[in-house]
């Protein structure tokens, strides 16, 4: 064997796994979609505007879990194209959760803006990482590890969270659990549940 070829393999692997794992770098300074189609459009058409997005001044609209969470992604900011990164507004009302989740494209850093929230993410051996943070202060979550966050101060609370890909993506455990259809006696097997809670659960999360 060549001596050269155990180290060759080593630079393989790792450019394989640092360029599979992120966002792919930009070849331009921006890439502002054109309406309609796949590609750029022309750099000297673009303005200020492209790179201003105003969604977030104020709180989104409110779940029945006491989160309002409003994603600035690639989806409505077009200005993030290719420059893998985007962001988050979540406000909490008093006792207010974001459900168990995880994204399986970015790292989080979450940065409290206001309020004190109960905050943390599990590992894959099942070890919980959590405690209250407050008000400037700063919790990260691994990408892809399921995270969680709740409102524990007698005020309401906000954060805004940053990510490492333009498009994280979002998968809530109960909405995928039993919102997306997986077979009922899986899910009685899996979760010791009969057929009648299985049915209560998959109404409450499937899709509306």
């Amino acid at each position: 064997m060549c001596p050269k070829l155990p180290l060759l393999l080593v630079f393989f692997l790792y450019y394989a796994i640092t360029s599979l794992g992120s966002d792919p770098d930009p070849v331009q300074d921006f890439c502002i979609p054109s309406t309609g189609i796949a590609a750029c459009k022309n750099s000297s058409a673009a303005t200020v505007e492209d790179f201003v997005f105003s969604g977030i001044k104020f709180p989104g609209k409110f779940s029945e879990t006491g989160l309002a969470a409003t994603s600035v992604n690639v989806n409505i900011f077009p200005g993030l194209n290719t420059l893998g990164m985007s962001f988050v507004r979540a406000d909490f009302e008093v006792g207010g959760i974001n459900m168990p989740h995880f994204h399986p494209r970015a790292t989080e850093i979450a940065f409290v803006l206001e309020g004190k929230i109960y905050s943390g993410f599990v590992d894959t051996e099942n070890r919980i990482f959590a405690k209250v943070i407050e008000k400037g202060e700063v919790m990260v979550f691994p990408k892809g590890l399921l995270h969680f966050q709740m409102n524990v101060g007698d005020m309401p609370a906000t954060i805004l969270g940053s990510f490492d890909s333009q498009n994280p993506g979002l998968i809530r455990i109960p909405n995928a659990v039993f919102g997306s259809g997986i077979e009922e006696k899986l899910l009685e097997k899996a979760f010791g549940l009969n057929s009648k809670e299985i049915a209560k659960l998959g109404k409450r999360f499937a899709p509306h």
